[in-house]
C-alpha cells in the first residue's frame, strides 16, 4: 500500500502517566506503518521540536527498534554518554539490552527522523532514570511504578 505522510494524522499526545507527558511535548509521529496496514512491525516519520524528547529514556524486553535521522541532528542519549546524530545516521537497539536510550533535540530547529520497532506480544519497556515500568496489554501499555503499583490519572 503507498502511503503519503501529508495524509496521515499528526499524534501529538502520550499515553504516558501525566507527569510524563511534558518531556514529549514537542514530539509529533505520523504512524506510516499503520497507515500502510503493517501488523508484524511500527514505523513512525517523527518530528521533535527544540527542546523536546522522543520518549523517556528506556529499553525493551522484547522489542527491537531502530532510528534513522532524515532532517537536522539530535542528541542520543544512553547509558555510556551522549552522542550528536547526524543527517543520514542510524542506531539501532536491541530487544533486552538493558541500555536505556532517547532521543534529545538540543538544537534550535526541528530534527526529523524515521523509528521503526516491531510489535512481539509480551514486550516490557523499563525507564531507568524514571518510576516508571509499562507492559504491553494488546494495543495498548499499562504503566506500573517500579513496585508494581498502577497510575492512577
Amino acid at each position: 500500500m503507498i502511503v503519503d505522510p501529508k495524509n496521515v494524522a499528526e499524534i501529538k499526545t502520550s499515553n504516558y502517566p501525566q507527569q510524563f507527558k511534558s518531556a514529549i511535548a514537542g514530539r509529533v509521529k505520523k504512524r506510516l506503518g499503520n497507515a500502510a496496514g503493517l501488523q508484524n512491525f511500527g514505523v513512525n516519520l517523527v518530528r521533535l521540536a527544540p527542546g523536546s524528547c522522543s520518549a523517556l529514556r528506556h529499553w525493551h524486553s522484547c522489542q527491537d527498534e531502530f532510528i534513522y535521522v532524515l532532517e537536522g541532528e539530535v542528541t542520543l542519549v544512553t547509558n555510556l554518554g551522549e552522542q550528536v546524530l547526524k543527517l543520514g545516521m542510524a542506531a539501532g537497539f536491541p530487544a533486552g539490552n538493558a541500555d536505556g536510550h532517547h532521543l534529545v533535540n538540543r538544537t534550535d530547529y526541528d530534527v526529523v527522523y524515521l523509528e521503526v520497532g516491531d510489535r512481539t506480544p509480551g514486550d516490557s519497556a523499563n525507564y531507568p532514570d524514571d518510576d516508571l515500568i509499562a507492559k504491553a496489554d494488546g494495543n495498548s501499555w499499562i504503566f506500573t511504578h517500579k513496585n508494581g503499583d498502577i497510575y492512577q490519572e
